[in-house]
């Protein structure tokens, strides 16, 4: 149905052709707005319901949830959708990008090149390259061969911050609010059920500057800032060993001592000192309960100098993610790969759409291992099977009869 669109690799030329770079750099940061359209212009082709909402205060960043709702339903079949807890499918994907250094290109990043069996370009396998393949998969699709909906959601901001998924909750209309939920993130078409959080801080400590050839003139805020360090080294000891989960590659806590600075000149008192933390916590580890056990260590390892310290998230943390195995979506996911699912370090926009009551798959076409990186890239031969496997979980939760469990 609908009007001709590109073919697949034109619709991800259009998509990398358009810069989205999101960034907590001002400098750096730009909207998504021209990718949202472009989405938005070929799902309306194809008979979705678009509906494109600004983030708060931010004209130029969007997020778009697109959904094709069944024509008709008797309600005996839509009974028995809601009963085995089906409800149709949403397929999700950021727009923005990281920042990229066109210089360490072997080609131009807004410009999709092939070669060596990989499409090149900044976005292909994080995750453009999967709104691409979302969008050839649906083509075809009527409503009156569904009976659930299907949902087309491109978000704004995931790379710095999450800002769009955030803002799900407040825009995300409830009648075509799916069960489950496929975001396509970089896992090389393997299924994810678990990652961890993400949180990132920063701590301040306040000196007063003085000319160097006398401390009394001053207040040295590097001294206090050795104690900062070495509590954080005890702590992730600590976390080390009180938290532990084998699912994981990396199975604890990580606390990165990211960025350090203080001071201006060997020859005068340090004024100030910063140091940026970025914390990886397990699934079970609440973010708010961290930063408070955080903040208490630290005053405690300063002592009197307690008062010169501050501490301020970077971000406002991204909490981990465990779908259960026994969820439909990841059941599903294990049968159609073949591979059960796995744990992830790296974090993704699925706990916010698990908190609008999804159970919440990551599976994607990309490769992990590229994404941020200078001459990103695709696999050519990824992009068939990661549409039969798309078009697979669409027939399962949107086009056929739920099955019945009443014997299990």
């Amino acid at each position: 149905m609908g009007q001709e669109l590109p073919d697949l690799k034109q619709l991800l030329a259009e998509l990398i052709a358009t810069p989205s770079v999101s960034s907590v750099d001002p400098q750096h940061d730009q909207g998504n707005l021209a990718v949202i359209e472009l989405l938005a212009g070929w799902l309306e082709e194809l008979g979705f319901d678009c509906q494109v909402t600004n983030l708060p205060g931010q004209p130029h960043k969007a997020n778009l949830i697109a959904a094709l709702e069944p024509a008709a339903v008797d309600s005996a079949r839509a009974d028995n959708a809601s009963d085995t807890g089906r409800g149709g499918l949403a397929l999700c994907g950021h727009t923005d990008t990281v920042p990229c250094n066109p210089e360490l290109w072997q080609s131009d990043p807004f410009t999709l090149s092939e070669r060596d069996g990989r499409l090149y370009g900044l976005g292909t396998t994080d995750m453009k390259g999967f709104l691409a393949l979302a969008v050839e998969a649906v083509k075809g699709l009527a409503a009156e061969q569904l009976t659930a909906p299907l949902v087309l959601l491109a978000s704004a901001d995931e790379e710095s911050g999450m800002a769009g998924a955030r803002a799900l909750e407040q825009s995300w209309p409830t009648h075509i609010r799916p069960r489950q939920a496929l975001i396509g993130e970089p896992t090389a078409n393997l299924p994810v059920h678990m990652h961890k959080g993400m949180m990132m801080e920063a701590l301040h400590i306040a000196g007063r500057s003085g000319h160097s050839s006398n401390p009394e003139l001053g207040r040295n805020a590097l001294e206090p800032m050795t104690r900062v360090l070495q509590e954080l080294l005890d702590w992730r000891e600590e976390l080390r060993a009180r938290y532990r989960d084998e699912r994981f590659a990396v199975p604890y806590p990580t606390l990165n001592l990211g960025h350090i600075h203080g001071g201006d000149n060997p020859n005068r008192i340090c004024g100030s000192a910063e140091l940026h933390i970025d914390l990886r916590p397990l699934p079970g580890m609440a973010p708010e309960q961290l930063r408070a056990e955080l903040r208490d260590r630290l005053q405690g390892a300063l002592g009197d100098a307690a008062t010169d310290l501050t501490i301020r998230s970077l971000s406002v943390g991204q909490p981990p993610l465990e779908t259960p195995r026994s969820a439909p979506i990841i059941e599903l996911a294990e049968r159609l790969t073949g591979h059960p699912a796995k744990a992830v370090a790296f974090a993704t926009e699925a706990p916010y759409l698990a908190e609008l009551g999804m159970d919440v798959l990551v599976l994607g076409p990309g490769d992990i291992e590229c994404a941020h990186q200078p001459d990103e890239s695709l696999a050519v031969e990824r992009l068939q099977p990661s549409i039969e496997l798309l078009r697979g979980f669409i027939r399962h939760f949107c086009m056929e009869e739920a099955p019945n469990h009443a014997a299990g």
